[in-house]
C-alpha cells in the first residue's frame, strides 16, 4: 500500500516509512496496521512526523506511536532524538502539559472484597480529589518557597511533607525528580498558577480509576510487579497542571525568537526551538524539569489521597488495603539519554509527546526489582473499556530510542464527542456496563465517551506485534472520577 500525498511505504504489517525527501534529514517510522493508517491520514498527523524530520539534528527517524493524532507542533504520539550538540530542544515536542503521565498501584484487596462497596469508595475519591478547571484543595496551598522547594524536589518534597513513603520514590522514574530544575526561570504567573493546583486532577482526559486485573498474559512477570487475577489496582492519570502549561507557553514566545537568532528554518511555527545547548535551550530544560518534577509531586500527593480515600470509603488500616506503587512514568517530556548510534553510545536529547519510555531488561535507569523483566509501561485506554500493563523491550531501545505508545489516542475533538453524544446519559450507559463514573460535569463525560478514542486494544496489539513492548496484564475499570 502507498499513499500519494505522503508517499508511504509498507515496511512490514505494523510499520510503515515515509521516505526522506525534499528538507527532511530523515525518514519518517509510523507504527500502524493498515486500519489504523487509515484513520491517520484522515488528520495531519503525519504531516506533522514530516515536519518535525526537518528539525537540525535529529537523528535517524522521525517517529509515531499508533496513538498518534494531530497536536501543537509534533504529534501527539510523536518521538525524536536529537543530538546534544548540533540539534534542538523544542517546547512542541513536549507539550504544554509537561510530565503528563500515568501512575499505577497495586493492593492486597480483590475484586470480590469492594464489589458492593464502590458507591462509598467513587464517592470519597471524588470528594478528596479535586477534578476540573482550577480545582484546588483548600489545606493545601503552598507558599512561594514551598512552591520553589516542590519545583526543585519533585516527589521527595511531597515524601518529606509525609505524603507517601520513601519506598515510593524508588518506583517513579527518575526516582520523581529530573536533575537540573531552576525554579528561578519558572515565571511568576506560572508559580502563579500552580501554588493552589498541587494533588488536583485538573480537566480533561486527566482520571483516577479503581479497576481490577482481569487477564495475565505473563504469569511470572506479573508476578514479579506484584499483580495478580482479580487484585485491585488503582490508575492515576494527570500532569503539571496549570504551571506546567504556562512554562510552555512562557518558552513558546522565546523560542520563537530563538529560531530566528539561530538561523533555524522551521516548517511549522508550533516547532519553534532552539539549541539544545543554547543560553534559551538550557533555560527552557531547566525550567521544564520544574514543570515534570511538580507533575511527580502532584501524583504522589494524589497517590496520599488515594490512600486515605480507601481507608475511608472502606474502613479499612492502611496494613489491610496494602496500596503500594508499581511505577509511575511520563509521557510528555523531552530527557537526555544514552542510546547506541551507529554502533556508538552517544548522549541525546529524547523528545516523548503523547510517548511512554520503555526500557529494556538490564537497563541502569530502572528499579532493581525489574532489572530481569523491564521497565512497566502503563497504558491507559478510555473509561469504558480498559486499559494495560506492559514491558519494555531491547526492540524498543534499539528502534524507538525506548519508546512505545502512551494511550489510546483521539479519533473524535471534544466537540465531535459531544455533538454525536446528545440526548445520551454516559454515566448511566457506563453504570450499565458495572463502571461507576464521577465527573465535574456532564461535559467532560460527553467529550471522553469511548467511542472518541482508538481500542486501546488495537493500539497495544501493534506495539506487541512490533516487539517495542511485550504485554503483561489487562485492567478493566470499575469506578472512574474524572476530570
Amino acid at each position: 500500500m502507498t499513499d500519494d500525498k505522503y508517499k508511504i511505504q509498507k515496511i512490514d504489517d505494523y510499520r510503515w516509512r515515509i521516505p526522506r525527501e525534499g528538507k527532511m534529514h530523515v525518514e519518517g517510522i509510523v507504527y500502524a496496521d493498515e486500519h489504523m493508517l487509515k484513520e491517520i491520514q484522515k488528520d495531519e498527523s503525519l504531516q506533522q512526523v514530516i515536519n518535525v524530520a526537518c528539525l537540525p539534528g535529529i537523528i535517524r527517524h522521525s517517529l509515531a506511536m499508533p496513538d498518534i493524532h494531530w497536536g501543537y507542533g509534533f504529534p501527539i504520539g510523536g518521538v525524536a532524538a536529537f543530538d546534544v550538540d548540533e540539534g534542538v530542544v523544542s517546547p512542541g515536542g513536549v507539550g504544554y502539559d509537561i510530565n503528563c503521565g500515568v501512575r499505577l498501584l497495586r493492593t492486597g484487596l480483590h475484586r470480590i472484597e469492594i464489589i458492593n462497596k464502590l458507591e462509598s469508595l467513587v464517592n470519597t475519591l471524588f470528594a478528596n480529589i479535586p477534578s476540573g478547571v482550577g480545582s484546588h484543595r483548600r489545606d493545601l496551598k503552598l507558599s512561594q518557597q514551598e512552591e520553589k522547594n516542590v519545583l526543585r524536589d519533585g516527589a521527595r518534597w511531597a515524601v518529606s511533607q509525609g505524603y507517601g513513603t520513601k519506598e515510593d520514590l524508588e518506583y517513579i522514574e527518575e526516582k520523581g525528580c529530573i536533575r537540573g530544575a531552576d525554579p528561578e526561570l519558572v515565571s511568576d504567573r506560572a508559580l502563579e498558577r500552580g501554588r493552589t493546583q498541587l494533588g488536583t486532577l485538573g480537566s480533561g482526559n486527566h482520571f483516577v480509576e479503581v479497576g481490577y486485573v482481569s487477564e495475565i498474559y505473563d504469569e511470572e512477570i506479573a508476578r514479579v510487579l506484584g499483580l495478580e487475577r482479580d487484585g485491585i489496582t488503582i490508575v492515576v492519570h494527570t500532569g503539571s497542571r496549570g504551571l506546567g502549561y504556562q512554562v510552555c507557553d512562557d518558552f513558546l514566545k522565546v523560542m520563537i525568537n530563538a529560531s530566528r537568532k539561530y538561523n533555524i528554518e522551521l516548517s511549522d511555527r508550533q516547532l519553534c526551538c532552539a539549541p539544545v545547548n543554547s543560553q534559551e535551550g538550557k533555560e527552557y530544560l531547566a525550567a521544564m524539569a520544574c514543570a515534570a518534577n511538580y507533575a511527580f509531586a502532584n501524583r504522589q500527593v494524589i497517590t496520599h489521597w488515594v490512600r486515605e480515600s480507601f481507608g475511608g470509603a472502606l474502613h479499612i488500616s492502611p496494613k489491610e488495603s496494602q496500596i503500594s506503587l508499581v511505577y509511575d512514568v511520563g509521557h510528555n517530556i523531552a530527557k537526555f539519554e544514552e542510546h547506541i548510534v551507529g554502533g556508538e553510545k552517544r548522549r541525546l536529547c529524547v523528545h516523548r509527546k503523547g510517548a511512554t519510555r520503555a526500557f529494556p531488561p538490564h537497563h541502569p535507569n530502572i528499579p532493581d526489582v525489574y532489572k530481569s523483566v523491564g521497565q512497566p509501561v502503563l497504558i491507559p485506554g478510555d473509561m469504558g473499556r480498559c486499559s494495560y500493563v506492559l514491558v519494555g523491550t531491547e526492540k524498543a531501545y534499539t528502534d524507538t530510542f525506548g519508546s512505545t505508545c502512551h494511550g489510546a489516542g483521539r479519533v473524535m475533538s471534544r466537540g465531535q464527542a459531544t455533538r454525536s453524544t446528545k440526548g445520551r446519559n454516559i454515566a448511566e450507559e457506563l453504570k450499565a456496563k458495572g463502571i461507576l463514573v464521577r465527573a465535574d460535569s456532564r461535559a467532560t463525560l460527553v467529550e471522553e465517551v469511548s467511542e472518541a478514542y482508538k481500542d486501546v486494544t488495537e493500539v497495544v496489539g501493534v506495539v506487541e506485534h512490533a516487539g517495542i513492548s511485550k504485554k503483561i496484564v489487562q485492567l478493566k475499570p470499575m469506578c472512574v472520577i474524572k476530570g
